[in-house]
């Protein structure tokens, strides 16, 4: 089963024949159907839709015979806005026709890597199947299956301009280090050492969190699963339409990236309200503008 199936309100399917049923109703019922066509094959996305911007994903091939044959199924939520431009890379898993990006957005510091929700409209462009980046617009969201609320860390707004003015720096420092510049890498290595000072005082009176704002971390071995603390900007509600699950849906500011979160209200610790913040471990997709 898939594990991240309960943040779009399926925390009542158990077992595989739960599951298979589920699948079945998805493909039966899709609201809307995307394929990809060419000598060898007819490659499909399914989409099932239990709340606005919010379903499953059914994936296969249609036979000969308009018989639809299933491959592998994800839970998806569409993100509402374009968080990012950079560069990106797109790469063939190795077990099915399931595709994750990874793109360098300097605001986070890491190479971000998301599975790609629209295989499909990625199988229609020049692209496909080229080991070559490219630059198109991609909205980001994620699915948690556990997440506690965090009270705000206090600041007035000169410490916010503040803040603002050092990420963005750090940005710009980082994006000259990878076109080697030395002077920038030299600048970085010197802020980690300065940051790391500051933090190891600081963090023998308080605690990490009233330290740290926000933070998107690597989390296990699943290349796209990161440990997320970030700053709730909205909130709004959704109900699984099949199963009556009550789901909510954040929008959150991590290191100035903004894209939205959806968890299952059953496995939510606190209230969630603007200004507080969201911390969990959340699967990243993305969404790719390839139009654009």
């Amino acid at each position: 089963m898939h594990s991240f199936l309960a943040a779009v309100g399926y925390s009542n399917i158990n077992n595989r024949q739960e599951e298979e049923t589920l699948i079945r109703e998805a493909v039966a019922n899709a609201q809307q159907k995307n394929i990809f066509a060419d000598d060898k094959k007819r490659f499909a996305e399914l989409s099932f839709e239990v709340a606005e911007d919010i379903g499953i994903v059914v994936c296969g091939e249609y036979d000969a015979k308009e018989q639809f044959h299933v491959e592998h199924y994800f839970p998806y939520i569409k993100g509402q806005n374009i968080t990012t431009e950079e560069e990106i890379f797109i790469s063939k898993r190795v077990d099915t026709d399931a595709y994750t990006g990874m793109c360098d957005d300097y605001r986070l510091g890491v190479s971000m890597i998301f599975y790609l929700q629209n295989a499909v409209d990625y199988m229609k462009t020049k692209f496909f199947q080229q080991d070559a980046p490219f630059h198109h617009p991609i909205s980001l969201s994620g699915l948690a299956t556990s997440g506690k609320i965090l009270l705000p860390v206090k600041k007035d707004r000169k410490t916010e301009m503040i803040r603002n003015e050092d990420l963005t720096h750090r940005s710009e420092l980082i994006s000259e280090a990878k076109r080697g510049n030395q002077e920038a890498i030299e600048n970085l290595t010197l802020d980690d050492i300065d940051l790391y000072s500051i933090v190891k005082k600081r963090v023998q009176k308080e605690d990490i969190y009233s330290i740290v704002d926000t933070s998107f971390i690597p989390y296990g071995s699943e290349s796209d699963n990161y440990t997320v603390l970030g700053i709730i900007i909205y909130v709004r509600n959704a109900v699984n339409s099949q199963t009556g699950e009550e789901l909510c849906i954040m929008g959150l500011d991590c290191n100035q990236m903004e894209f939205e979160v959806c968890i299952n209200k059953r496995d939510l610790l606190g209230e969630p309200l603007p200004g507080r913040r969201f911390r969990g471990i959340v699967w990243m997709q993305g969404n790719v503008d390839f139009g654009a």
